[in-house]
């Protein structure tokens, strides 16, 4: 089984309403769209959404990336040598993990294809659903509790809270009038992206102790070049604490690891450049006794359904954050996962069951085809 042809597309759907982080504010998810098709017939999907702030990705660079330096090397090759071409793709260009990723899930698609099997089955198969949390965005108290309580009656028992966007003491605000609105029907994790310094950020967390929040986790309170100040909360507080943005690599992982610098990490196949060096990261937080996250970025139900497969293969993956797809106004893609609240399915279709793009969202003011 040979790669026949490698294709890109660009789509964009809007948000229901806009997603604010203390790194960003999105109202239209735009991303690149791979499509692998092999010479026996088989086809594979991927996406590649810019996220400047995180990866340093934009639209252009992702399809650059994967026209004019993976396309070459992939053409005519053996898919099923996967990890013969996922090596040539890394030793081609430094970074760009997001286009990596793209072509990534869409090579390790044709492959469960070719197997019959789901892509949870051929990954490892640990279990055939997942729970996603729902993520509160950054605004004021009262809209954040406001949205907390919409999300409960959703559906979801698990809530994402971002902070970190201005002050901690706004954030505490926005933290007790959440668990006051709520009280105690949902688990709340925090995510900071960022945007605390190490001692406030240990200081904030024990006075959330002390008035008994009940937060699970807290997720990269610290710039993510700050290992030191990273492990120095770590050490310093009770409440679980996970690295994001700290941790894109297998190396990244790896001295975290050594380092005892977080009690968590969170995985996602944007920044590890796919699920071939995400499953390292798994592997290796394993090893340590490190349960993991699988996140992801503002992206369509096709990066979901290759990042929840991932997910449910792996024993050590505990937490998920796969919303994204419901916050946008239109389904890309016909097939792949199913909600039903917090709930998904992978569902029993080989690979990652895609059937179909929605060409509503590919309409030619949009559509770029690079043959």
């Amino acid at each position: 089984m040979h790669i026949r042809q490698v294709e890109t597309f660009h789509a964009s759907i809007p948000l229901n309403s806009p997603f604010k982080t203390a790194l960003r504010t999105v109202t239209v998810a735009e991303t690149v769209v791979v499509k692998i098709t092999c010479d026996n017939g088989i086809i594979g999907w991927g996406e590649a959404p810019p996220t400047h702030v995180i990866t340093g990705d934009s639209m252009a660079s992702i399809t650059y990336a994967i026209n004019n330096i993976f396309k070459p090397l992939l053409v005519g090759e053996a898919i099923l040598h996967y990890e013969l071409l996922f090596e040539k793709i890394d030793a081609s260009v430094i970074g760009n993990t997001s286009a990596k990723a793209a072509i990534d899930m869409a090579v390790y698609d044709c492959i469960a294809q070719h197997a019959s099997m789901p892509l949870v089955q051929f990954l490892g198969g640990y279990t055939d659903q997942v729970e996603t949390d729902y993520t509160v965005s950054v605004n004021s108290a009262e809209e954040m509790a406001d949205d907390a309580q919409q999300y409960l009656g959703d559906g979801f028992s698990v809530l994402k809270v971002k902070v970190g966007k201005d002050t901690i003491d706004h954030d505490m605000k926005r933290i007790q009038a959440i668990r006051k609105r709520i009280g105690s029907r949902a688990k709340i994790r925090l995510d900071a992206n960022q945007g605390w310094q190490a001692k406030e950020a240990v200081r904030a967390i024990r006075k959330m102790e002390e008035l008994d929040l009940n937060i699970e986790l807290i997720e990269q309170p610290v710039h993510k070049d700050d290992f030191e100040g990273l492990k120095y909360v770590t050490d310093n507080t009770a409440t679980p604490i996970m690295a994001d943005e700290s941790v894109f690599s297998p190396d990244d992982a790896k001295r975290l690891l050594e380092m005892h610098a977080a009690d968590l990490i969170n995985i996602k196949l944007m920044k590890a450049g796919g699920i071939h060096h995400a499953m390292k990261m798994a592997k290796l937080a394993a090893v340590y006794g490190v349960t993991c996250m699988v996140g992801s970025m503002i992206e369509t139900k096709i990066g979901i359904t290759a990042a929840a497969h991932f997910a449910a293969s792996q024993p050590n993956i505990r937490y998920c954050d796969f919303d994204a797809p419901l916050m946008l106004a239109g389904d890309l893609i016909e097939g792949g996962i199913t909600y039903n609240g917090s709930k998904i399915s992978l569902g029993a279709k080989a690979g990652l069951g895609i059937e179909t793009v929605n060409p509503e969202f590919l309409a030619d003011k949009l559509l770029h085809k690079y043959n």
